[in-house]
This record gives C-alpha cells, sequence and structure tokens, in this order.
C-alpha cells in the first residue's frame, strides 16, 4: 500500500506526463493510505468506516480512492477514524467527465444497483458510446483530474431530450473495498477561499 500510495502521489502532481517528478516537496496532492473497517452497499444511503483520522491529518471533504477507481468523500472524522460518503449515496454528487473530452457532467446514484452510478447533465449533442470510460472532471477542488470511475453500460436521453442520463459500470467492486487512499489536496483552502471573496463581492 505504501508503494502505491508514492506511484499514485507521483502520478497525481505530474505536471508534465511524459515526466517523473520524484522530488514531493512541492505536490499539490498527499495521500494517506488506510484500511476499511465497514463497509455498507445495500442502502439508499451507504457509508464506509476507515482506520484513519483527524490524528493522521484526515478532515472533512477529503476525497477517497482505491487502486481501481473512485470511492467516496470524507464525511466526518473522529481522532482515529473516518466516516467516508460512498458514491453509492443519493446525497453523492461528484464532478464527471467522458475521458478525453471537456464534457461534464454530474455523478449520482439511483441506488437501484451497487455496482452501477449514472451520469447525468451530459448535453445529447456530445457523441457516445457503450464503452466510453467516465473519469473525474477538472472542476473539483476535492479530487485529481481524470480519477477512473467506470465505463458507460447504457444511455438514453432525459424527459427534455436535452441531455443523457447514463448508466456507468464502475470499476470498483464496491462489495469487497479493502484498502483505500486519502487525497488531501494542499491548495483546496486557498481555492475556496477565493470563490468565497468572489460570492461575497457579488
Amino acid at each position: 500500500m505504501e508503494e502505491n500510495k508514492r506511484l499514485h502521489s507521483i502520478l497525481f502532481n505530474l505536471k508534465v506526463p511524459e515526466a517523473i517528478e520524484l522530488d514531493t516537496t512541492n505536490n499539490t496532492y498527499i495521500l494517506t493510505s488506510a484500511r476499511v473497517i465497514k463497509n455498507s452497499f445495500s442502502n439508499p444511503r451507504n457509508y464506509i468506516t476507515i482506520n484513519k483520522g483527524k490524528v493522521d491529518g484526515l478532515k472533512q471533504d477529503m476525497g477517497v480512492i482505491t487502486s481501481t477507481g473512485i470511492l467516496g468523500i470524507i464525511e466526518n472524522t473522529s481522532e482515529h477514524f473516518a466516516i467516508v460518503q460512498s458514491i453509492l449515496n443519493t446525497k453523492s454528487n461528484i464532478n464527471a467527465k467522458i475521458k478525453n473530452t471537456d464534457r461534464f457532467g454530474s455523478l449520482i446514484w439511483n441506488a437501484k444497483k451497487f455496482n452501477v452510478v449514472q451520469l447525468v447533465d451530459i448535453p445529447r449533442l456530445v457523441p457516445l458510446k457503450i464503452g466510453d470510460t467516465i473519469v473525474t472532471g477538472a472542476s473539483s477542488s476535492i479530487f485529481p483530474e481524470n480519477i477512473p470511475i467506470g465505463t458507460i453500460k447504457s444511455f438514453d436521453l432525459t424527459t427534455s431530450k436535452s441531455y443523457y442520463s447514463i448508466d456507468v459500470d464502475l470499476f470498483n467492486d464496491m462489495t469487497n473495498i479493502k484498502n483505500v487512499y486519502i487525497i488531501n489536496n494542499i491548495d483546496k483552502p486557498e481555492i475556496l477561499q477565493l470563490e468565497s471573496n468572489l460570492e461575497n463581492d457579488q
């Protein structure tokens, strides 16, 4: 896990895709490894408990992933543990996109299948095909861009016929999660402060 954490950290912090930068002093993303001690996946609102907490630097709204893909976002922490809001949660809403495009939407869950989530708000003019890969988008201060999520299983137009509703097969086996990585974006406080200043000026 430690080696995977180091490699993920290098990958997320690459400024040039072809370059491998081993100096971590200027990294934007810091990773912490943890283990799952409780996992639910059959409720409308599912949560995951992990064995790291405040003493390990974990805070609310940090992203959580596995070696396979996205898992959720930290909702609460104690000294030594944290509760993660799973992507299998009807309150979950994560910025996601079709890989190798700038077409963004919202990743949600309709509480029907534990291995399928939904990507909504993709305009009907966007070309889609079954099997296209879905990844995290760039409009998030929680997750780095391009973390794998899953592949398109099926899609259909919404009632308005203006947007797609897309079923996404998850890469993660949500019934068998053991080792996870927590992502700390050290630039996030500055980004949120800047956005807050903009909102206050309007």
